[in-house]
């Protein structure tokens, strides 16, 4: 294999998949094939294996099914919250429930995608989560907003809580840019971007960054 090749290949974003199904895990598989930016570097067919790998791997995205037996995506999602990952998760379902997205997006999904998406639009959506960007289906995004709406907290939040540098880094993350990306553009390190999100959510009395994007265009609260 040439230099330039490996090289290629390492360049590559990375994507865990974690699916009862094994048809559909090959199918998504091989649409990730035809991508010049993503590869698949490990499957997994239950939740407790997946996680296994994605303590091992660290992978940039993990594609998650919410509904599999014995250990269903919810709680897969929420034991892969608690570990240190630096990747996003992105969960793939057929739900489109509003009490089952709001709920994802609460315990730490950074994105949601429709399994009758058609496959280009899947494809997409998983390059734009690998380029930093948010991914949810077009579907999801009306309920999402509406069911983080009426989140009875909400009112508590004062974005004055919040340092100039965090409020710069709300901002950001309202625009769908992941932690590599806003460090670059604040010219500061990942890991004081993640020291900050960490900050921002504590002090907002939110859980994810997504949650935090609803809550800013909901709210208007740059706009005041």
């Amino acid at each position: 294999m040439s230099q330039s090749h490996e090289q290629s290949i390492a360049d590559k974003a990375t994507i865990l998949l974690i699916d009862d199904h094994p048809m559909l895990r090959n199918g998504v598989k091989q649409l990730i094939e035809m991508s010049d930016i993503i590869e698949v570097v490990a499957e997994s067919n239950c939740g407790q294996d997946g996680i296994a790998l994605a303590q091992k791997l660290d992978p940039d995205l993990i594609l998650l099914d919410l509904n599999m037996p014995e250990m269903g995506g919810i709680e897969t999602l929420c034991q892969l919250r608690e570990c240190e990952l630096s990747g996003r998760i992105l969960v793939f379902t057929v739900s489109n429930f509003e009490e089952d997205v709001v709920s994802a997006f609460k315990l730490g999904a950074d994105g949601y995608l429709l399994k009758d998406m058609e496959p280009e639009d899947l494809l997409l959506a998983l390059e734009k989560a690998a380029s930093g960007k948010v991914a949810i289906s077009d579907d999801i995004t009306t309920i999402l907003t509406e069911g983080l709406k009426n989140n009875p907290s909400s009112a508590e939040r004062d974005i004055y809580l919040l340092t100039a540098r965090e409020r710069e880094i709300v901002k950001l993350i309202a625009k769908g840019l992941s932690n590599k990306l806003i460090a670059k553009k604040l010219s500061i390190s990942e890991g004081t971007v993640k020291v900050h999100v960490k900050n921002i959510l504590k002090k907002l009395k939110l859980k994810t960054r997504l949650e935090t994007a609803a809550w800013v265009h909901n709210s208007g609260v740059f706009n005041r």
